[in-house]
């Protein structure tokens, strides 16, 4: 195990300041494979407020993981996809699945 001198050395803890927290890996996860229209996403994750769902987004747009695309219609469409850089958060998503589906045969025993 590496030694860190400042918890922000570790990059797990980086990662995470990326991803971490209730929704973003949920939202990354809904949203990996294609482009998706804010109250698409809203239904897919009905425990989440509008408005915690739409910090969430901002949040995920400025870091660069997803694209926002607003489209100069009336009513207005917003719709959201994963840039090439959030992309690469696809294998530590799908590992972390893997682990959740281990970790749901263990606690079931």
């Amino acid at each position: 195990m590496t030694d860190f001198k400042e918890i922000s050395d570790c990059p797990i803890t980086r990662t995470l300041s990326f991803i971490g927290g209730r929704w973003k890996t949920i939202i990354l996860y809904i949203i990996a494979d294609r482009t998706f229209r804010f109250g698409e996403i809203s239904a897919r994750i009905p425990a989440i407020s509008r408005k915690v769902l739409t910090e969430q987004l901002k949040e995920l747009v400025k870091d660069g993981i997803l694209n926002r695309q607003k489209f100069n219609e009336t009513p207005p469409r917003v719709e959201y996809s994963v840039t090439e850089f959030g992309k690469s958060l696809k294998d530590v998503l799908s590992e972390m699945e893997k682990w959740g589906f281990e970790l749901e045969k263990h606690t079931l025993k």
